[in-house]
């Protein structure tokens, strides 16, 4: 039996989770469907421009992404901390280019309104923004939003009604440093493993691609969490590796899994392998089956231990895979 949304994100364990949605039904997502002749191209750009339309406006960052043709594949950095800090109007400010709000919330943010509004009503505008700010920091959330707008606008062109989703999103804890490298580069390399593109900069609709293109012009991409370097004191917000490191080790484990040879990638040590401490081979193993070796959560042996003792798991999958592929890491 799935376990509650609430039992998988755990905010004081870690920030970053790896969230997949898969279609319910044959018609694609995008793609193109080879029994009808339809295609559905169009689509992948529906979800990465709403995708990235609501990670501004929710406090969460968007590290990774791919577009399938039938599923996504999301890397989120969930940042409590910034929402916290939003004042009210900034909270409903935000909430309001999504929803209408209500009554109240709608007078409060007009200036000719407000005055007019008595205590009991301010205490309720309060009261509703503190809701609405718990909302923009919370996962189930942002892919609800996702989920919902794109299965409307396909549902819409595709004349019907009825589920375009599963139930409900996949999530995957990822624990720490070694695990959100392996599963970024899995999510970056998803259309190399399903041969629809050849090399990360021209896999389209993927995060990969647009941080080669603006690395051309030593830039970041402004949609997507920054790289930061490694781990140092005074550390600004930001995936803690260097983007030219990180690059570097999608490319050279895409050369491998197209080819499929273990033994393809240099033998001298890449410098995000050799800080995480992760041999060659398991690095490969990890960014090929990332959903199959590991289930809710993913990490090194010793956190994962941590997570089932904290969360009184009788058992965790993947404790096997951790001990085999994570284990010095």
């Amino acid at each position: 039996m799935p376990r509650p949304r609430k039992e998988q994100v755990s905010l004081s364990d870690t920030p970053y989770y790896h969230c997949i949605s898969r279609c319910v039904r044959r018609a694609f997502l995008c793609g193109e469907d080879v029994v009808s002749g339809r295609s559905f191209e169009h689509r992948r750009q529906w979800v990465e421009d709403y995708l990235l339309k609501l990670a501004g406006i929710f406090s969460i960052d968007v590290c990774a992404f791919a577009v399938m043709s039938n599923h996504t594949h999301l890397v989120l950095h969930v940042d409590q901390q910034q929402a916290l800090s939003w004042s009210m109007e900034e909270v409903l400010h935000r909430w309001h280019s999504l929803h209408k709000g209500t009554l109240l919330t709608q007078c409060y943010l007009n200036p000719e309104l407000r005055p007019k509004l008595d205590a009991v009503q301010l205490q309720s505008v309060r009261d509703t923004a503190e809701i609405y700010r718990q909302r923009l920091f919370d996962l189930s959330w942002f892919m609800r939003h996702l989920n919902e707008h794109i299965a409307r606008e396909a549902n819409k062109e595709d004349q019907c009604t009825g589920r375009f989703w599963e139930g409900r999103f996949k999530s995957q804890a990822l624990l720490d440093e070694a695990a959100l490298a392996a599963c970024m580069a899995y999510v970056d390399l998803n259309p190399i493993r399903a041969k629809i593109a050849d090399k990360p900069e021209t896999s389209a609709h993927t995060s990969v691609k647009q941080r080669i293109k603006q690395a051309k012009y030593a830039k970041q991409p402004k949609a997507l969490y920054p790289f930061v370097g490694n781990p140092r004191n005074n550390m600004p917000k930001g995936l803690p590796f260097e983007l030219k490191d990180y690059l570097a080790l999608v490319d050279l484990t895409g050369r491998a899994i197209r080819q499929d040879k273990r033994g393809y990638i240099s033998a001298s040590h890449h410098s995000i392998l050799e800080r995480l401490n992760i041999d060659q081979s398991s690095w490969l193993t990890l960014t090929t089956g990332l959903e199959q070796q590991f289930g809710a959560v993913v990490g090194n042996c010793a956190n994962m231990l941590l997570y089932k003792s904290e969360h009184k798991h009788q058992r965790l999958h993947g404790m096997g895979a951790a001990k085999r592929l994570l284990n010095s890491a």
